[in-house]
């Protein structure tokens, strides 16, 4: 168990959570131009510009070229463990016409249906796999 007054270390167990990537400062931080360009899809003046051409667009904003390459390629994984938020994202999501779901969806090991079945059901089982160092 970490001590708690050490709020560093209290921090670093979030990291250890398999399958979550909590949005912390430090996260925020790291990705505020990728929210910030998820946030500029909401005027359809920048979806225009973005689906034009999403290279060109993207190289307006002070973006690392790791955090670029990951936007184009929709690998939200990658985007949040770059600082991205998945409630930003979601601008993305929509300008692809993407249900908010199915993209989620590729974050998963699963594919939409399995994954649509899973939340239908209740989602994830809490009981498995609750720390990524300790394998329990």
């Amino acid at each position: 168990m970490t001590d708690h007054t050490d709020i560093h270390a209290y921090l670093a167990e979030f990291e250890d959570i398999p399958g979550t990537r909590v949005f912390t400062a430090k996260r925020a931080r790291a990705g505020y131009h990728i929210n910030q360009f998820a946030m500029s899809l909401m005027t359809a003046e920048n979806r225009a510009r973005f689906k034009a051409d999403e290279r060109a667009y993207l190289d307006e904003w002070p973006i690392s070229e790791e955090a670029k390459q990951a936007l184009l390629d929709r690998d939200y994984n990658k985007c949040l463990d770059l600082g991205g938020n998945v409630y930003f994202l979601a601008k993305l999501f929509s300008t692809d016409g993407i249900p908010f779901a199915e993209a989620v969806s590729t974050m998963t090991d699963m594919s939409f249906p399995e994954y649509r079945e899973m939340m239908m059901r209740g989602g994830r089982s809490p009981i498995g796999v609750r720390s990524i160092k300790e394998g329990r």
